[in-house]
């Protein structure tokens, strides 16, 4: 099997063998949850509780009358202890919702029911009503990203399992412990959009998640799973970006302003397919997901299941996650796309990938030197920009100059300050250049 690939990226050091081989933990419960009521890409939710309810767990805590937006739920049983500003990993202070856990409870058990009789609105109202969101970054509302557009087709659908970032192993650990269920979801988002092609794509440094895959699809009696087909990728970073998938499988790009869809295409991370089948065979929203815990400090690296609301502190005193030196840097998700931290009290978000704990040798700081015209940059970039030309664009203040570069295609993947030996911060003046164009609209 050839193994597929794009033009352009980066090789950086994996690190993925420090959590890959750790069996699928669970974590314990928090002792105060903490909610914040925007965790999607859309239209921030109202608070439907207040304080001193009492909360059920799976019971709706937020929500929003947008239909580009996503519910949150709360994942224990429960007090409302407050409803007020909290350290959002990636937006600062959000109005969250703090819940003191009722010890005495024991967690909710979901009934497995038949889906068989349900309609693709159906499907899609379930996946909408569980808060089901996109699990590798994004956080786009999986309802709508699965409502296609009236004259619009999707053709292609494509099972995004690639995990290029640096250390996370959670979707590898989902592939391998939790195969049939990913499958389940396939087959679910297949019912909704009626593909005439299903590709499940990993990269090659993941040949068990690929065997398991290939063996229940041989396996399974599911009709519209016979056909899906498993695809070989070449481990390079960013080959979980959309755009990049869709080049190495099909050869197509998506031209720049226009999504996957414009072109027939939608790609789905497994986390979130994992999360389509809970919802869908068991009416449970996502209160819960597979946390990658990795870096150089601790002792106890590996994958756990953890409750959306549980904060890095939590992971570090009850997990068992011992921290064996100082941190230099604690980073939300990977070490490429990811944000880092300035304290633990921060939450578990439904789009928190890992948290890493890197010392000083792994998160070293870099000065800022003169750009020497190497091109690194340009021969890396997956989406064929010319960072510097819009870093200098920023820094002279051409702002009209900055659309015709195509700076809103970028993806931030940061493949080019990887690559820069004059470590300029590339990723920040482009950035600055897309908050400048969005504030102008």
């Amino acid at each position: 099997m050839k193994a597929l690939t794009f033009p352009g990226g980066v090789h950086p050091p994996y690190y993925k063998a420090i959590s890959m081989s750790e069996p699928l933990r669970g974590a314990p419960l928090p002792l105060i949850a903490v909610i914040p009521l925007s965790q999607h890409i859309g239209a921030p939710n109202e608070p439907l509780v207040k304080k001193g309810d009492h909360v059920e767990e799976g019971q709706v805590l937020g929500k929003s009358g947008s239909f580009v937006s996503s519910p949150v739920h709360s994942p224990v049983y429960g007090k409302v202890l407050e409803i007020k500003k909290a350290f959002h990993p990636v937006m600062g202070p959000t109005l969250s919702v703090f819940i003191e856990r009722n010890k005495n409870k024991e967690p909710r058990g979901y009934v497995e029911q038949d889906v068989e009789e349900f309609s693709p609105r159906e499907l899609i109202e379930k996946i909408r009503n569980a808060g089901v969101v996109g699990m590798g970054g994004a956080a786009f509302p999986t309802h709508v990203k699965l409502s296609v557009p009236e004259g619009k087709k999707i053709e292609t659908l494509i099972i995004n399992g690639a995990e290029c970032e640096p250390y996370l192993t959670c979707d590898h650990a989902v592939m391998t412990r939790r195969t049939q269920e990913i499958l389940k979801g396939i087959e679910i988002v297949i019912r909704i959009l009626q593909p005439k092609n299903t590709y499940i794509a990993i990269e090659d440094n993941k040949k068990s998640a690929i065997f398991a895959f290939q063996r229940m699809i041989k396996e399974s009696t599911y009709k519209a799973l016979l056909g899906i087909q498993v695809v070989l990728l070449k481990t390079k970073y960013p080959q979980g970006g959309e755009k990049q998938l869709i080049k190495a499988i099909s050869g197509r790009e998506v031209p720049p302003g226009k999504l996957p869809l414009d072109i027939g295409f939608l790609v789905q991370n497994v986390g979130t397919l994992y999360a389509i089948y809970e919802a869908v065979y068991f009416n449970k929203p996502l209160i819960e997901r597979v946390v990658t815990i990795s870096g150089d400090c601790l002792n106890r690296p590996g994958n756990y299941f953890v409750k959306i609301g549980a904060t890095v502190r939590d992971i570090v005193e009850q997990y068992g996650v011992e921290l064996y030196r100082e941190p230099k840097k604690i980073i939300v998700g990977g070490p490429m796309m990811g944000f880092a931290q300035p304290h633990m009290d921060v939450p578990i978000l439904k789009n928190t990938s890992g948290i890493l704990f890197l010392s000083e040798q792994r998160a070293r700081y870099f000065e800022e030197r003169q750009c020497i015209k190497c091109a690194r940059c340009v021969d890396v970039c997956p989406v064929n920009l010319v960072p510097t030309d819009i870093m200098k664009n920023v820094r002279k203040g051409y702002w009209d100059r900055l659309e015709k570069l195509h700076v809103t295609d970028c993806i931030e993947c940061g493949a080019c300050m990887y690559s820069c030996p004059a470590r300029i911060p590339l990723v920040q003046y482009i950035k600055d250049a897309k908050s400048v164009i969005e504030g102008r609209k």
